[in-house]
């Protein structure tokens, strides 16, 4: 049967932060020993869903570049994949840490927020706090052990840098803005004390642990994460950024979501990179299985009303989101649904402001982005 993550939950439990580290471990090391002989065919048959109709199709990991066993991987040059290696670069080049981001102003902004605001903003966190930690169990047992090219291990390793340390800035903001213990106990864990936050845990576990799931579906999968997933909040946030409030929590933002859409454009390239796709019908299921899933989040489990937006409008935008993704991933428009928020048109990720002030969402560490013949050094410039 073909895979289908909500009838798969039951492979993440009950205790999920307990039972996926095992069981996950589990099946991965057993997956992975194609990789262990190069000479390896291992083919293994799988049935999809094509409308009403089911075809037998054979899915073999060594089959794919991307995949297959990699001698060379254990060096860097000569570079193969020169896109996969300049989205590298541009990861490198946008590298940023927890201390860059000020917060003193935002404690008085905190405590002068309506009730409502502050539960929806301290939820909204916890599933952030939570989120990056599920991105790197996927980058960890999954994608990095599978991916034998040497690029894309570079890409995933900063990849998990960086997520920690979103998992640090959300985690520092809960700290920063809760001061009673239970209750940042209580947000601090919220994959298994929030139903809304589980649910979507839930789904992004239950692709790691799969061993039915094709890599290519569960490369969708993660980009469905990353990029919906996280649409509607990091739209929610710009909203009080709009307002002029929070200027701690809207920077660190703007950062953070710069680097997610960078994560999701990297998913998106590896896709392109396949050999053997999901078909674009199981790409639109996957996909439309997220967009559901984050519509139920922010307007009915966790409703952007308590902070002033308009839930219709919400789900609009994170349809805008989902095919624009869709686009990305070769595959028609769902939805067809426009931006409904102005205000994120003007959020520009490599905007116009003063590289040289730090404290700018679009900051980039210089140089780092330069082609080697840039760095030559010359008499003839213009002064």
């Amino acid at each position: 049967m073909p895979f289908n993550a909500e009838t798969d939950k039951e492979n993440v439990g009950e205790n999920m932060s307990n039972l996926y580290i095992s069981k996950t471990s589990e099946k991965v090391h057993s997956k992975n020993a194609l990789h262990e002989n190069k000479n390896n065919t291992n083919v293994h048959k799988k049935e999809k869903d094509v409308g009403s109709e089911k075809a037998v199709c054979t899915y073999n990991p060594q089959l794919e570049p991307l995949l297959r066993d990699n001698p060379r991987r254990f060096v860097m040059f000569p570079i193969e994949y020169h896109d996969i290696w300049r989205m590298y670069k541009k990861a490198e080049a946008s590298f940023w840490t927890v201390e860059e981001v000020d917060l003193s102003k935002d404690i008085e902004h905190w405590e002068n927020l309506k009730p409502d605001e502050r539960h929806f903003l301290s939820h909204v966190l916890a599933f952030f706090a939570a989120s990056d930690g599920i991105v790197n169990e996927n980058l960890v047992e999954r994608f990095s052990q599978e991916v034998q090219v040497t690029e894309a291990r570079c890409f995933y390793g900063f990849q998990i840098a960086i997520e920690n340390i979103h998992s640090e800035m959300y985690s520092l903001l809960i700290d920063t803005y809760i001061r009673d213990p239970k209750e940042r106990d209580y947000l601090f864990n919220a994959i298994e004390t929030m139903e809304c936050v589980k649910k979507k845990a839930e789904w992004a576990l239950s692709w790691i642990s799969s061993d039915k799931a094709t890599f290519g579906e569960r490369v969708v999968a993660f980009a469905a994460v990353e990029g919906i997933f996280f649409s509607g909040s990091f739209a929610a946030i710009f909203w009080m950024k709009k307002r002029g409030l929070l200027p701690g929590l809207t920077f660190s933002n703007e950062l953070i979501s710069r680097d997610e859409g960078l994560h999701c454009d990297f998913a998106c390239l590896m896709f392109k990179h396949l050999v053997q796709k999901p078909d674009v019908a199981r790409i639109s299921s996957i996909v439309a299985d997220a967009v559901t899933i984050e519509q139920e989040f922010l307007t009915e489990a966790l409703p952007v009303a308590m902070i002033g937006m308009n839930c219709d409008l919400m789900k609009q935008y994170i349809e805008f989101v989902a095919d624009r993704l869709l686009v990305e991933l070769n595959c028609p428009k769902k939805y067809n649904s426009v931006n409904p928020f102005d205000f994120m048109e003007h959020i520009s990720l490599e905007g116009k402001t003063n590289f040289f002030e730090k404290k700018v969402g679009e900051y980039q560490k210089a140089g780092v982005m330069a082609r080697k013949e840039d760095n030559v050094f010359t008499l003839d410039a213009d002064f």
